[in-house]
Protein backbone atom coordinates (compact mmCIF):
# COMPACT_ATOMS: atom_id res chain seq x y z
CA UNK A 1 0.00 0.00 0.00
CA UNK A 2 1.35 3.67 -1.27
CA UNK A 3 0.69 5.73 1.75
CA UNK A 4 2.50 8.88 2.81
CA UNK A 5 3.08 9.24 6.05
CA UNK A 6 2.55 12.98 7.77
CA UNK A 7 3.18 12.44 11.09
CA UNK A 8 5.64 11.02 12.35
CA UNK A 9 8.20 11.11 9.60
CA UNK A 10 9.24 7.75 9.05
CA UNK A 11 7.67 4.81 9.99
CA UNK A 12 10.75 4.04 12.37
CA UNK A 13 8.94 6.15 15.36
CA UNK A 14 5.71 4.44 15.23
CA UNK A 15 5.44 2.77 18.70
CA UNK A 16 2.45 0.70 20.62
CA UNK A 17 -0.49 2.58 21.43
CA UNK A 18 0.43 5.90 19.23
CA UNK A 19 -1.40 7.63 16.75
CA UNK A 20 -0.09 7.92 13.24
CA UNK A 21 -1.44 10.39 10.17
CA UNK A 22 -0.99 9.04 6.94
CA UNK A 23 -2.09 10.14 3.41
CA UNK A 24 -3.65 7.67 0.97
CA UNK A 25 -4.27 8.02 -2.57
CA UNK A 26 -8.54 7.11 -3.08
CA UNK A 27 -7.89 3.78 -4.62
CA UNK A 28 -5.88 2.69 -1.95
CA UNK A 29 -8.32 3.29 0.36
CA UNK A 30 -10.73 1.51 -1.02
CA UNK A 31 -8.56 -1.54 0.68
CA UNK A 32 -6.70 0.42 3.51
CA UNK A 33 -9.84 0.59 5.57
CA UNK A 34 -11.01 -2.84 5.21
CA UNK A 35 -7.39 -3.76 6.04
CA UNK A 36 -7.58 -1.57 9.19
CA UNK A 37 -10.84 -3.21 10.31
CA UNK A 38 -9.61 -6.53 9.68
CA UNK A 39 -6.91 -5.73 12.19
CA UNK A 40 -8.56 -4.26 15.01
CA UNK A 41 -6.72 -0.97 14.35
CA UNK A 42 -8.91 2.43 15.22
CA UNK A 43 -8.97 4.59 12.75
CA UNK A 44 -10.55 8.32 11.54
CA UNK A 45 -10.73 10.09 8.62
CA UNK A 46 -9.59 13.81 9.06
CA UNK A 47 -9.82 15.05 5.80
CA UNK A 48 -12.12 12.82 3.14
CA UNK A 49 -11.33 15.18 0.02
CA UNK A 50 -7.81 15.92 -0.25
CA UNK A 51 -7.67 17.66 -3.49
CA UNK A 52 -10.23 19.33 -2.70
CA UNK A 53 -8.74 20.95 0.45
CA UNK A 54 -5.73 21.94 -1.56
CA UNK A 55 -7.52 23.68 -4.51
CA UNK A 56 -9.46 25.46 -1.51
CA UNK A 57 -5.64 26.77 -0.71
CA UNK A 58 -4.53 27.70 -4.05
CA UNK A 59 -7.27 27.55 -6.42
CA UNK A 60 -8.61 31.52 -6.24
CA UNK A 61 -5.64 33.11 -5.73
CA UNK A 62 -5.33 35.07 -8.84
CA UNK A 63 -8.54 36.81 -8.17
CA UNK A 64 -7.30 37.48 -4.69
CA UNK A 65 -4.86 40.68 -5.20
CA UNK A 66 -2.02 39.11 -3.51
CA UNK A 67 0.18 41.03 -5.83
CA UNK A 68 -0.08 44.52 -4.06
CA UNK A 69 2.40 44.95 -1.73
CA UNK A 70 1.79 47.85 0.01
CA UNK A 71 -1.65 45.52 0.46
CA UNK A 72 0.06 42.47 1.46
CA UNK A 73 -2.23 40.21 2.88
CA UNK A 74 -0.60 38.14 5.23
CA UNK A 75 -3.76 35.77 6.24
CA UNK A 76 -2.76 33.68 2.73
CA UNK A 77 -0.22 31.64 1.72
CA UNK A 78 2.25 32.66 -0.74
CA UNK A 79 4.19 31.38 -3.41
CA UNK A 80 7.94 31.64 -3.81
CA UNK A 81 7.87 34.44 -6.55
CA UNK A 82 5.49 36.81 -3.87
CA UNK A 83 7.76 36.19 -1.05
CA UNK A 84 10.52 37.11 -3.19
CA UNK A 85 8.97 40.23 -4.60
CA UNK A 86 7.45 40.95 -0.56
CA UNK A 87 11.31 40.86 0.57
CA UNK A 88 12.41 43.27 -2.21
CA UNK A 89 9.85 45.60 -1.70
CA UNK A 90 10.60 46.08 2.17
CA UNK A 91 14.16 45.90 1.15
CA UNK A 92 13.23 49.11 -0.86
CA UNK A 93 10.87 50.72 1.63
CA UNK A 94 12.36 49.96 4.79
CA UNK A 95 15.90 50.69 4.55
CA UNK A 96 16.33 51.88 7.93
CA UNK A 97 15.05 48.66 9.63
CA UNK A 98 15.74 46.34 6.72
CA UNK A 99 18.80 44.58 4.82
CA UNK A 100 18.17 41.89 2.51
CA UNK A 101 20.87 39.85 1.45
CA UNK A 102 21.33 36.26 -0.21
CA UNK A 103 23.80 33.53 1.85
CA UNK A 104 24.01 31.36 -1.03
CA UNK A 105 22.62 29.57 -3.96
CA UNK A 106 19.86 26.52 -4.24
CA UNK A 107 20.74 23.17 -5.98
CA UNK A 108 18.37 24.68 -8.86
CA UNK A 109 20.15 28.03 -8.74
CA UNK A 110 17.83 30.12 -6.85
CA UNK A 111 18.91 33.01 -4.67
CA UNK A 112 18.54 31.78 -0.31
CA UNK A 113 17.56 35.15 0.58
CA UNK A 114 17.77 36.44 4.24
CA UNK A 115 16.48 39.42 5.80
CA UNK A 116 18.12 41.75 8.63
CA UNK A 117 16.39 43.14 10.77
CA UNK A 118 16.94 45.83 13.20
CA UNK A 119 18.10 49.55 14.33
CA UNK A 120 21.81 49.71 13.00
CA UNK A 121 22.61 51.16 16.98
CA UNK A 122 25.76 50.15 17.75
CA UNK A 123 28.71 48.17 16.02
CA UNK A 124 28.26 44.87 17.86
CA UNK A 125 24.95 43.77 18.56
CA UNK A 126 23.88 40.20 19.33
CA UNK A 127 21.70 38.42 16.70
CA UNK A 128 19.35 35.65 16.38
CA UNK A 129 18.34 33.80 13.43
CA UNK A 130 14.77 32.45 12.61
CA UNK A 131 14.30 30.16 9.54
CA UNK A 132 11.00 28.82 8.12
CA UNK A 133 9.96 26.36 5.76
CA UNK A 134 13.32 23.33 5.83
CA UNK A 135 10.43 21.10 5.11
CA UNK A 136 8.63 22.41 1.83
CA UNK A 137 4.97 21.42 2.80
CA UNK A 138 5.02 23.20 6.05
CA UNK A 139 3.62 26.16 4.58
CA UNK A 140 2.33 27.87 8.20
CA UNK A 141 6.11 28.37 8.75
CA UNK A 142 6.91 31.08 6.11
CA UNK A 143 3.80 32.37 6.87
CA UNK A 144 4.99 32.79 10.12
CA UNK A 145 8.38 34.32 9.10
CA UNK A 146 6.22 36.93 7.10
CA UNK A 147 4.41 37.61 10.13
CA UNK A 148 7.08 38.27 12.30
CA UNK A 149 8.60 41.05 10.05
CA UNK A 150 5.36 42.55 9.40
CA UNK A 151 4.81 42.93 13.20
CA UNK A 152 8.37 44.04 13.52
CA UNK A 153 8.24 46.94 11.17
CA UNK A 154 4.49 47.92 11.51
CA UNK A 155 4.88 47.58 15.92
CA UNK A 156 8.28 49.05 16.23
CA UNK A 157 7.54 52.69 17.12
CA UNK A 158 4.53 51.73 19.70
CA UNK A 159 5.62 48.67 21.50
CA UNK A 160 8.32 48.99 23.89
CA UNK A 161 9.21 45.13 23.66
CA UNK A 162 9.31 45.35 19.80
CA UNK A 163 11.63 48.52 19.96
CA UNK A 164 13.63 47.02 22.60
CA UNK A 165 14.53 43.96 20.46
CA UNK A 166 15.63 45.76 17.42
CA UNK A 167 17.84 48.37 19.04
CA UNK A 168 19.40 46.08 20.68
CA UNK A 169 19.22 42.61 18.75
CA UNK A 170 19.58 41.80 15.10
CA UNK A 171 17.32 39.21 13.68
CA UNK A 172 17.93 37.31 10.57
CA UNK A 173 15.17 35.67 8.83
CA UNK A 174 15.30 33.39 6.60
CA UNK A 175 11.71 33.07 5.29
CA UNK A 176 11.70 29.90 3.14
CA UNK A 177 14.81 27.91 3.65
CA UNK A 178 14.23 25.24 1.11
CA UNK A 179 13.31 27.31 -2.02
CA UNK A 180 13.06 24.71 -4.78
CA UNK A 181 11.49 22.29 -2.69
CA UNK A 182 8.61 25.00 -1.51
CA UNK A 183 7.81 25.73 -5.30
CA UNK A 184 7.63 22.39 -6.31
CA UNK A 185 4.94 22.24 -3.49
CA UNK A 186 3.16 24.92 -5.29
CA UNK A 187 3.87 23.50 -8.72
CA UNK A 188 3.78 20.08 -8.68
CA UNK A 189 3.37 18.06 -5.21
CA UNK A 190 1.49 19.81 -2.50
CA UNK A 191 3.03 17.59 -0.01
CA UNK A 192 6.88 17.23 -1.51
CA UNK A 193 9.27 17.60 2.13
CA UNK A 194 12.60 17.64 1.18
CA UNK A 195 14.91 19.52 -1.21
CA UNK A 196 15.39 19.35 -5.09
CA UNK A 197 19.11 17.48 -5.29
CA UNK A 198 18.77 14.63 -7.90
CA UNK A 199 20.09 11.40 -7.27
CA UNK A 200 21.19 9.52 -10.23
CA UNK A 201 21.05 6.07 -9.00
CA UNK A 202 17.43 6.18 -7.55
CA UNK A 203 16.02 8.23 -9.94
CA UNK A 204 14.82 9.89 -6.46
CA UNK A 205 14.84 13.90 -5.81
CA UNK A 206 15.81 15.49 -2.76
CA UNK A 207 17.18 15.15 0.62
CA UNK A 208 15.69 16.01 4.42
CA UNK A 209 17.26 19.16 4.83
CA UNK A 210 16.76 18.22 8.72
CA UNK A 211 18.37 15.71 8.51
CA UNK A 212 21.56 16.93 6.62
CA UNK A 213 23.40 18.51 9.05
CA UNK A 214 26.86 17.54 10.95
CA UNK A 215 25.85 16.57 14.06
CA UNK A 216 25.41 12.57 14.54
CA UNK A 217 24.83 12.58 10.88
CA UNK A 218 22.33 9.86 9.26
CA UNK A 219 21.99 8.32 12.59
CA UNK A 220 18.91 6.76 14.18
CA UNK A 221 15.88 8.42 13.00
CA UNK A 222 17.25 9.37 9.27
CA UNK A 223 17.27 7.54 6.83
CA UNK A 224 20.25 6.28 4.16
CA UNK A 225 17.64 5.68 1.02
CA UNK A 226 17.44 7.86 -1.16
CA UNK A 227 13.69 7.82 -1.94
CA UNK A 228 13.17 8.10 1.88
CA UNK A 229 11.37 11.29 3.14
CA UNK A 230 13.70 11.59 5.96
CA UNK A 231 16.75 10.58 3.65
CA UNK A 232 20.08 12.15 4.92
CA UNK A 233 22.06 12.81 1.89
CA UNK A 234 24.87 10.84 0.37
CA UNK A 235 27.19 13.15 3.00
CA UNK A 236 26.69 15.94 5.49
CA UNK A 237 26.06 19.83 4.44
CA UNK A 238 25.16 18.02 0.92
CA UNK A 239 22.53 20.14 0.11
CA UNK A 240 23.90 23.56 -1.04
CA UNK A 241 20.77 25.38 1.22
CA UNK A 242 22.27 23.51 4.35
CA UNK A 243 25.48 24.18 3.68
CA UNK A 244 24.93 27.73 2.72
CA UNK A 245 22.56 28.77 6.33
CA UNK A 246 25.72 26.35 8.16
CA UNK A 247 28.91 28.51 6.78
CA UNK A 248 26.74 32.15 7.05
CA UNK A 249 26.23 30.67 11.46
CA UNK A 250 29.77 29.34 11.45
CA UNK A 251 30.69 32.83 10.27
CA UNK A 252 28.58 34.63 12.90
CA UNK A 253 28.72 32.82 15.94
CA UNK A 254 30.16 35.11 18.42
CA UNK A 255 27.24 37.49 17.45
CA UNK A 256 24.31 34.54 16.95
CA UNK A 257 22.91 33.98 20.84
CA UNK A 258 19.38 32.02 19.47
CA UNK A 259 18.57 30.01 16.90
CA UNK A 260 14.37 29.28 16.21
CA UNK A 261 13.37 26.80 13.38
CA UNK A 262 9.93 26.77 12.23
CA UNK A 263 8.13 23.39 11.12
CA UNK A 264 4.93 22.15 11.27
CA UNK A 265 2.68 20.25 12.85
CA UNK A 266 2.32 18.99 16.36
CA UNK A 267 1.85 22.08 18.78
CA UNK A 268 5.57 22.14 20.49
CA UNK A 269 8.22 23.60 21.49
CA UNK A 270 11.23 21.96 21.58
CA UNK A 271 14.80 22.35 22.13
CA UNK A 272 18.06 20.01 22.15
CA UNK A 273 19.24 16.99 22.19
CA UNK A 274 16.95 15.53 19.21
CA UNK A 275 19.72 12.67 18.66
CA UNK A 276 20.22 11.75 21.97
CA UNK A 277 18.04 11.29 25.63
CA UNK A 278 20.50 13.43 27.27
CA UNK A 279 20.50 16.79 29.20
CA UNK A 280 21.84 19.92 27.78
CA UNK A 281 24.51 21.61 30.16
CA UNK A 282 22.36 25.20 30.24
CA UNK A 283 19.20 23.41 30.39
CA UNK A 284 17.73 25.48 33.15
CA UNK A 285 17.82 28.55 31.04
CA UNK A 286 16.28 26.99 28.28
CA UNK A 287 13.82 24.42 29.92
CA UNK A 288 12.44 28.04 31.85
CA UNK A 289 12.66 30.10 28.49
CA UNK A 290 10.48 27.06 27.05
CA UNK A 291 8.18 27.08 30.21
CA UNK A 292 7.50 31.11 29.66
CA UNK A 293 7.51 30.85 26.17
CA UNK A 294 4.18 28.29 25.54
CA UNK A 295 2.80 30.22 28.64
CA UNK A 296 2.59 33.20 26.74
CA UNK A 297 1.72 31.30 23.41
CA UNK A 298 -1.34 29.88 25.69
CA UNK A 299 -2.43 33.28 26.73
CA UNK A 300 -4.00 34.04 23.27
CA UNK A 301 -6.28 31.81 22.70
CA UNK A 302 -5.53 28.63 24.86
CA UNK A 303 -3.56 26.50 22.55
CA UNK A 304 -1.13 24.58 24.64
CA UNK A 305 1.87 23.71 23.45
CA UNK A 306 3.71 20.16 24.83
CA UNK A 307 7.71 21.45 25.29
CA UNK A 308 10.62 19.61 26.43
CA UNK A 309 13.87 18.22 24.69
CA UNK A 310 13.12 16.84 21.21
CA UNK A 311 14.31 13.75 21.54
CA UNK A 312 11.60 12.76 24.61
CA UNK A 313 8.92 14.94 23.26
CA UNK A 314 8.61 14.16 19.39
CA UNK A 315 11.17 11.49 18.94
CA UNK A 316 15.07 10.86 18.23
CA UNK A 317 16.42 12.33 14.89
CA UNK A 318 20.13 12.89 13.83
CA UNK A 319 21.45 15.77 11.97
CA UNK A 320 19.29 18.61 12.81
CA UNK A 321 19.60 21.77 12.15
CA UNK A 322 18.23 22.98 15.68
CA UNK A 323 21.23 20.40 17.56
CA UNK A 324 23.58 21.60 15.09
CA UNK A 325 22.97 24.88 16.34
CA UNK A 326 23.76 24.16 19.67
CA UNK A 327 26.78 21.80 18.99
CA UNK A 328 28.23 25.41 17.60
CA UNK A 329 27.83 27.37 20.33
CA UNK A 330 24.40 28.83 20.01
CA UNK A 331 23.09 28.81 23.59
CA UNK A 332 18.99 28.54 22.47
CA UNK A 333 18.59 26.61 19.94
CA UNK A 334 14.73 26.06 19.57
CA UNK A 335 12.74 24.25 16.86
CA UNK A 336 8.72 25.34 16.88
CA UNK A 337 6.44 22.38 15.32
CA UNK A 338 3.10 25.18 14.85
CA UNK A 339 -0.37 24.19 14.32
CA UNK A 340 -2.35 21.96 14.18
CA UNK A 341 -2.38 18.21 15.79
CA UNK A 342 -3.30 16.57 13.10
CA UNK A 343 -7.52 17.61 11.84
CA UNK A 344 -5.86 19.27 9.31
CA UNK A 345 -2.07 18.57 8.97
CA UNK A 346 -0.15 20.11 6.49
CA UNK A 347 -3.18 21.80 4.70
CA UNK A 348 -3.65 24.34 7.70
CA UNK A 349 -6.86 26.57 6.47
CA UNK A 350 -5.54 30.41 6.05
CA UNK A 351 -8.05 31.41 8.36
CA UNK A 352 -5.91 29.45 10.82
CA UNK A 353 -2.75 31.79 9.76
CA UNK A 354 -3.79 34.76 11.95
CA UNK A 355 -4.06 33.23 15.51
CA UNK A 356 -1.52 30.72 14.66
CA UNK A 357 0.97 33.36 13.83
CA UNK A 358 -0.86 35.94 16.37
CA UNK A 359 0.15 32.98 19.30
CA UNK A 360 3.66 32.16 17.85
CA UNK A 361 4.13 35.79 18.03
CA UNK A 362 3.57 36.13 21.76
CA UNK A 363 6.40 33.10 22.47
CA UNK A 364 9.30 34.04 20.30
CA UNK A 365 9.13 37.69 21.55
CA UNK A 366 9.00 35.90 25.04
CA UNK A 367 12.15 34.21 24.15
CA UNK A 368 13.94 37.39 22.68
CA UNK A 369 13.13 38.89 25.77
CA UNK A 370 14.42 36.08 28.17
CA UNK A 371 17.91 36.24 25.73
CA UNK A 372 18.22 40.17 26.65
CA UNK A 373 17.68 39.01 30.38
CA UNK A 374 20.89 36.84 30.93
CA UNK A 375 19.87 33.37 32.21
CA UNK A 376 22.72 31.91 34.44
Amino acid sequence: LQVDLWQPSSPFHITEGMAADVRVPRDTARSLLPYLQQANIQHTILISDLQQAIENQTGGRSHRNRRSLSGYNYEVYHSLEEIEDWMHYLNRTYSDLVHMFSVGKSYEGRPLYVLKLGKRSRPFKKAVWIDCGIHAREWIGPAFCQWFVKEALQTYQTDPDMRKMLTQLYFYIMPVFNVDGYHFSWTNDRFWRKTRSKNMRFHCHGVDANRNWKVKWCDEGASLHPCDDTYCGPFPESEPEVKAVAHFLRKHRKQIKAYLSFHAYAQMLLYPYSYKYATIPNFNCVESAAYNAVNALQSAYGVRYRYGPASSTLYVSSGSSMDWAYKNGIPYAFAFELRDTGHFGFLLPEMLIKPTCTETMLAVKNITLHLLKKCH
